[in-house]
């Protein structure tokens, strides 16, 4: 519900090219004691007033002495952002009132003056407008708490990445496919990987040091789309040396619940002989 009080305090401009028209409806405005009331008799500020002042409704009357009210609506058009033009235009002429809709005005007072009809549509424009206004408040601060979480969760992930960036010797983010898409610390060389970009490293064949039961087992909780904690595997390097890895990692999902990879962390437990 809008509050009677708010539509009295609407802003209001009327175009007062001195007609008789233009006396009619400031005295009907003042009778219906609307409190923000302006007035200019120049039709060609009327642009710079709006972009100003940020009128709720703007009077005008198509028939003004030097200026045409058409050209003045097309003015208005090319500085409105609203979805909606605040003009409510008066015309005698049946043509004009269809012309006027086209431009994109919703409503025109038919002259000669009906004073029920004009406070009518007076009421019902302001209305409509100051619903649109509060729509248009409301989206903006629905955007604003949009933005201040979406810093919230870049500066959280920021901290996340960091903490564990320290807390283990290596970090890693993959796509959907299984491609790694970030890595940080040394896991190339652990993992007896060529260096090299990282498109290019997870493709390769699967070193034959490797434990392919333990690599299984991982790669059947990747297809399961299961977090894994403290999974631990193994690989056997060149030299015969035994390195015994521990990783943990969990599924990352978008705002429509679709699997877009894995994200995790990574150490390194031992490196002993493989001899027996």
């Amino acid at each position: 519900m809008i509050a009677d009080a708010e539509i009295r305090a609407a802003r209001i401009l009327l175009v007062d090219d001195q007609s008789p028209t233009a006396a009619l409806l400031a005295q009907l405005l003042e009778e219906e004691r609307y409190t923000a009331v302006s007035v200019t008799r120049d039709p060609r500020a009327v642009c710079a007033l709006h972009h100003t002042n940020v009128y709720d409704l703007i009077l005008i009357d198509l028939q003004m002495q030097g200026i045409d009210g058409f050209e003045l609506i097309e003015g208005l058009k090319s500085t409105e952002t609203a979805p909606t033009l605040p003009v409510l235009v008066v015309t005698a002429q049946p043509e004009d009132k269809m012309r006027a809709l086209e431009s994109g005005v919703r409503d025109f007072i038919s002259k000669p003056i009906d004073v029920i009809e004009v406070k009518t549509r007076i009421r019902n424009m302001l209305e409509v407008q100051i619903l649109y206004k509060r729509l248009r408040e409301h989206n903006a601060m629905l955007q604003k708490i949009v933005d201040e979480r979406t810093a919230e969760l870049r500066e959280s992930e920021a901290r996340y990445r960091s903490l564990t960036e320290l807390a283990s010797d290596w970090y890693w983010e993959q796509d959907e496919t299984g491609r790694f898409t970030r890595i940080s610390g040394p896991v190339l060389e652990m993992l007896g990987l060529e260096a090299g970009a990282l498109s290019d490293a997870d493709r390769r064949p699967a070193d034959p040091g490797f434990n392919e039961a333990e690599r299984a087992a991982l790669r059947e909780k990747i297809a399961m789309r299961e977090p894994f904690l403290d999974f631990v595997f193994s690989r056997t390097d060149a030299g015969g040396l035994r390195h015994q890895f521990q990783v943990s990692g969990q599924p990352v999902f978008d705002q429509s619940c679709r699997f877009v990879g894995y994200r995790g962390v990574g150490i390194q437990l031992q490196t002993q002989s493989a001899s027996p």
